[in-house]
């Protein structure tokens, strides 16, 4: 993948993201992939299984706003660094987060997200 093509990839993936499309996103995931985050920190496995957790977790959270920072590509994938404003505006709250991203048949075979939140204009 291109780093042009890595930069659109993760604009769409995280727009996706900020839409709470569940059908869009799991789209970007193969059908055996293993998705990590802080709410599930042992993993999900299967596409099948991530859309039930996405489902879940977008219906329990506020509107949340990405933007991509940065990425690049390490082998197999790419790692990208966003920002995310939770509420209008970030009313509730700022995160900088970073995914890594493994790819297989240019879909999402190993996704690992860490986040930490933000204070002040950081």
């Amino acid at each position: 993948m291109s780093p042009m093509d890595m930069e659109r990839f993760n604009a769409d993936w995280l727009k996706a993201w900020t839409d709470k499309d569940v059908a869009r996103l799991v789209s970007f995931y193969s059908a055996d992939t293993v998705y990590k985050d802080p709410q599930v920190p042992n993993g999900v496995e299967s596409r099948e299984a991530l859309g039930a957790y996405l489902e879940t977790l977008f219906g329990s959270t506020p509107p949340m706003t990405y933007t991509p920072e940065t990425v690049w590509g390490i082998e197999g994938g790419f790692c990208g660094r966003w920002y995310c404003d939770i509420g209008e505006g970030g009313k509730e709250g700022k995160l900088r987060g970073f995914d890594l991203v493994l790819l297989e048949n240019s879909l999402i075979k190993h996704n690992e997200v860490y986040v930490h939140p933000l204070t002040g204009d950081a």
